[in-house]
């Protein structure tokens, strides 16, 4: 994918797994688009070491699955450490 195709991916996987864990109004478009994007790196990785699968192959919805849980997964650890301080 390109650097476009990756900052519209990011945006919308951000934003929906910002809606899910409840923290769209804390968060700007900018940060949907970093949460998405990382979250897309976490959840390709996590989904082929541990499932075996292929992760993000383009933009498509099994690679948008796996890009929101990476989000999500994401924004929960950064909510626990948050919460710590």
């Amino acid at each position: 994918m390109g650097i476009i195709l990756w900052i519209v991916f990011g945006a919308l996987a951000g934003w929906i797994a910002s809606k899910i864990m409840g923290r769209d109004r804390s968060m700007g478009a900018f940060a949907n688009i970093v949460v998405g994007i990382i979250g897309a790196a976490l959840g390709g990785w996590l989904s082929s070491w541990l499932l075996n699968l292929d992760g993000i192959t383009g933009f498509n919805i099994g690679s948008l699955a796996i890009a929101v849980g990476g989000a999500c997964l994401l924004l929960l650890i950064f909510g626990g450490i948050r919460r710590k301080k």
